[in-house]
């Protein structure tokens, strides 16, 4: 009855935290979705499928907006020299093509 109380006789995995999901690149990300589009176009794949792989590509769509913006946030302008020959940036301005919902 000792073993059913003993919490060291469980397997390491059983007490171990689960390891977070990897996300993927925006490259596996866009790979993907190119995927998704495909299947679908293809018509070969019931309602349900179509509709779980609909959802799994507006998540990546997602992913990969998110992974632009942060891109976007880190790029520089460069904009000229100073009287010291240092090159003079500000941060990139971006005008969205599409608005944001």
């Amino acid at each position: 009855m000792s073993e059913l109380s003993s919490s060291s006789s469980l397997p390491s995995s059983a007490t171990a935290k689960p390891e977070p999901e990897k996300l993927p690149t925006f490259e596996q990300a866009l790979d993907a979705l190119e995927r998704i589009v495909k299947d679908l176009e293809e018509g070969k794949i019931g309602l349900e499928e179509s509709l779980t792989l609909y959802e799994n590509g507006v998540g990546l769509i997602r992913r990969c907006q998110e992974q632009l913006r942060r891109a976007e946030q880190r790029i520089v302008e460069l904009v000229g020299q100073d009287g010291d020959g240092s090159l003079v940036t500000k941060p990139f301005e971006h005008n969205a093509s599409l608005e944001a919902k």
